[in-house]
């Protein structure tokens, strides 16, 4: 161990008296390894949205994978199933008769896209820097420095200190960049090469290598022999030494130092690739040294904006972030590693979702493989929303951007498709959409047919806007999409026979129920989460119609729509219903727990508001878990954030302890299994919704903080109504909180249950609170002023 680990060691243990570090070491905000990766999953990534990289940190042989986020597989075409017009009334009915697999087979046949599945997102490729065999590594250390965005790797080798660091650069054309340094000159020989294992072809150039290549099809049958074409360059500036470049390499010996710049572009965005990628290197060549304080700079712009302190073991954070991961796998406790974690959710999404890019997908932006799991795609059922889960309480709202492209972008083959399939107006969207934004039902109709997928990406838009409170945004981005969404179910709804409106054909998502007769079906009439979701979306249309004072009679139309939908029903086993009726499921421990969207992400179930509805929330979940639920790593962090709803710090705990311990990979990546990006930012937004909440008019302090978590400090969240919240807490009870209003508000504070507000102050003004402050007390705040709060013991 370096002496500066120990000094550090000394110090936070020194400062933190009851367990709490304030004074965080340079490990706080690291992953790092004392061995090079010996898989993609122990890789550590970098990316800026638009080109991502994975560094494996190899001493004889660094191999670095690329991903540019816009190289998929395929072409904008038209998919759409000629016969579904003409089947839709015919599904309806057999679906009321009660012949659900009559039904189901008709909509496979007749509703699902041709070519049944949608194009993939595909790897760039691998750049290659062969040092050649030498004498072994010692000190070896490989890292993530989350404060900066930079990847390092440090050892010594025959007596020379060898330092490389990446970066994947926003303010330099978006360029990834490749730094390697000696202590000693003229020690740094290698050979570079980029390929591609298939469909790509290599060239040198002087002082360059160059790959060109088009994303083809691999395995998708029916899909054309077409795909995005691309270009990549690699470009090496050298200081003493020499370099030369032939027959796809660049070879670079007795160099003192190296600076590698890795461009890629594709025909998504540019019709000249080589001119593209000749303007991206001219940006990019700047001195190192100015390249790396730009990327930082813009780097922490985002990331500094909160921090989080838990209790922490000093001699444990000193530990490798593998070995701390083991640890908890094991059933130790590693609190401190929750913060890395929260933190490290935080920075994916920074570098996987920038403004002009692409959303982050299943994968983020990483990805090795020409023929992914589920395409790396937009599975738009849960996993995409689950992405952005943390961008708004998490203080990087700019980074829903690509996410609001997306829908813009599927609204044009949305509204096609609801048209033809529907005779709708509107947009539509399925379970999935791609880079073209197709909306077609994919996959087979126990996963495609399912309609909501535009009016919960458009729930987005409402959050937003809940969040920023910016009227622009609401009324000349937000409503619009909303008002063509809501459009579509005002067309598409139909009468059950009982007086109620529902949404089919449809679908619980992936699940499948027994019917009374022992048959197995996957689609319905009005399925539960269809109902929840509606009311959500159609309360939040309801709401910005009405404060832009816009359009009162479709206004109107959708209020008596919402007013015919179902209600939710409680089932025989004290559950919340899945389906209509109350069916038994064949996968009682299913990873979709998509009946209880009403609980999170919605807010029309809560403890106070809706106690029996809660209730069987809790049942639910708990039933869900006691047949095997949360196997996989995006259904486990869903499940952490229903507890959090629900108020029960403890088993949100649990469940955070699990996500870690059984769906967590050695680079803190999510395991579905395999790697998916969304359990990571699911658990990053459950971690913030322990600690603040803001739903139902209410601003929370520690809802669910588990007794383990009995100090510590957060900073720079965000709440609804245009707040950034800090909070300070001892002893489980909130110390102080700080409230940074944007905009004039009122905002109901909400202590934890035994504590209760002592005091309020702005600036050096007392703010005298109504009676009852300790169970919920409204607090009239003033945008630009910072609002200082005193808890003491007491309250319920």
């Amino acid at each position: 161990m370096r002496i500066t680990s120990l000094i550090n060691i000394l110090v936070c243990a020194l400062l933190s008296g009851s367990g709490l570090c304030h004074a965080q070491d340079g490990d706080a905000l690291k992953l790092w390894y004392r061995q090079p990766a010996g898989a993609w999953t122990q890789a550590l990534p970098v990316g800026n949205g638009r080109l991502a990289a994975m560094v494996f940190g190899t001493v004889g042989k660094e191999h670095i994978q690329l991903n540019e986020d816009t190289i998929w597989s395929g072409e904008k075409r038209d998919r759409s199933n000629p016969e579904a017009p003409q089947s839709l009334a015919q599904i309806r009915r057999l679906l009321m008769e009660g012949h659900p697999a009559q039904a189901q087979a008709l909509a496979d046949k007749t509703m699902i896209s041709i070519p049944r599945a949608l194009p993939v997102y595909e790897t760039l490729g691998d750049l290659w820097l062969d040092f050649g065999s030498g004498p072994d590594a010692t000190d070896y250390r490989r890292e993530l420095d989350l404060d900066t965005g930079i990847v390092t790797v440090r050892y010594t080798a025959g007596g020379v200190h060898y330092v490389r660091d990446v970066f994947a650069s926003t303010p330099a054309s978006h360029c990834l960049i490749v730094r390697l340094t000696a202590d000693k000159p003229g020690s740094i020989s290698f050979q570079a090469t980029i390929s591609r294992s298939a469909d790509a072809s290599t060239e040198s150039a002087p002082g360059r290598l160059i790959m060109t290549g088009q994303a083809l099809p691999k395995r998708a049958a029916g899909e054309n022999n077409t795909g995005v074409r691309f270009r990549s360059e690699v470009k090496a500036a050298v200081s003493g030494g020499k370099m030369e470049s032939s027959g796809g390499h660049l070879d670079v010996s007795g160099a003192d130092s190296v600076t590698l710049t890795i461009v890629a572009e594709t025909e998504i965005r540019e019709k000249d690739l080589a001119a593209a990628c000749a303007r991206d290197l001219a940006a990019a060549s700047r001195a190192y040294e100015a390249l790396r304080s730009e990327h930082i700079a813009d780097h922490r712009h985002f990331f500094r904006r909160v921090h989080l302190e838990l209790p922490v073991d000093a001699s444990v954070r000193a530990l490798p972030t593998n070995e701390r991961l083991a640890r908890v796998q094991k059933g130790e406790i590693d609190n401190d590693l929750f913060a890395l974690y929260f933190q490290y959710g935080r920075y994916l999404l920074i570098a996987s979702s920038r403004p002009g890019s692409m959303a982050a997908n299943l994968q983020g932006k990483w990805n090795d493989s020409l023929t992914p799991a589920w395409g790396s795609k937009y599975t738009i059922n849960i996993n995409t929303e689950m992405n952005y889960w943390p961008a708004e309480t998490c203080n990087l709202p700019e980074l829903t951007e690509p996410l609001f492209d997306l829908i813009d972008a599927a609204r044009e083959d949305g509204r096609r498709m609801a048209r033809f399939y529907y005779g709708a107006g509107g947009f539509v969207l399925h379970h999935n959409t791609d880079l073209w934004g197709d909306a077609v039902p994919i996959d087979g109709a126990q996963f495609g047919i399912w309609p909501m997928g535009g009016a919960w990406l458009s729930l987005h838009l409402a959050e937003h806007y809940d969040f920023t409170r910016d009227r622009k945004f609401l009324a000349q981005r937000a409503y619009p999409v909303m008002k063509e969404a809501a459009q579509f179910f005002l067309d598409y709804l139909v009468d059950d026979g009982k007086g109620h409106l529902v949404t089919g054909p449809s679908l619980s998502p992936e699940n499948t129920y027994r019917t009374a007769s022992g048959e197995r079906a996957v689609l319905t009439m009005g399925p539960t989460m269809d109902t929840e979701i509606l009311q959500q979306f159609f309360g939040r249309l309801i709401e910005a119609s009405n404060i832009l004072k816009i359009d009162p009679d479709f206004r109107a139309k959708v209020e008596a729509a919402r007013a015919k939908l179902n209600p939710l029903k409680i089932g025989r086993w004290g559950q919340i219903q899945e389906w209509p009726e109350d069916y038994d499921e064949v996968e009682p421990g299913h990873r979709h727990i998509s009946h209880l969207f009403a609980l999170f992400p919605g807010d029309l179930i809560t403890p106070h508001k809706t106690p029996e509805l809660a209730t069987a929330a809790r049942a639910t979940i708990e039933r869900r878990l006691a047949n095997g639920g949360g196997g996989t790593g995006w259904s486990r962090a869903w499940i952490i954030n229903f507890w959090t709803r629900l108020a029960d710090g403890e088993k949100a705990y649990q469940n955070l302890t699990a996500l870690l311990a059984r769906s967590t990979l050695p680079n803190l990546f999510d395991n579905h299994p395999p790697f998916q990006i969304d359990g990571n930012f699911g658990g990053t937004a459950a971690i913030a919704e322990m600690l603040i909440q803001s739903e139902a008019g209410e601003l929370q302090f520690l809802p669910a903080l588990p007794k383990a978590w009995s100090h510590g400090e957060v900073t720079g969240l965000r709440a609804r109504g245009g707040l950034e919240v800090d909070v300070k807490w001892n002893d489980g009870l909130p110390a102080t909180a700080t409230l940074r209003p944007t905009v004039d508000g009122v905002h109901v504070l909400r202590p934890p249950s035994g504590s209760r507000i002592r005091a309020v102050r702005d600036g050096g003004q007392s703010i005298r609170l109504q009676p009852g402050a300790g169970s919920g007390a409204p607090l009239t705040v003033k945008a630009g002023h910072v609002y200082a709060i005193q808890f003491e013991r007491g309250g319920g």
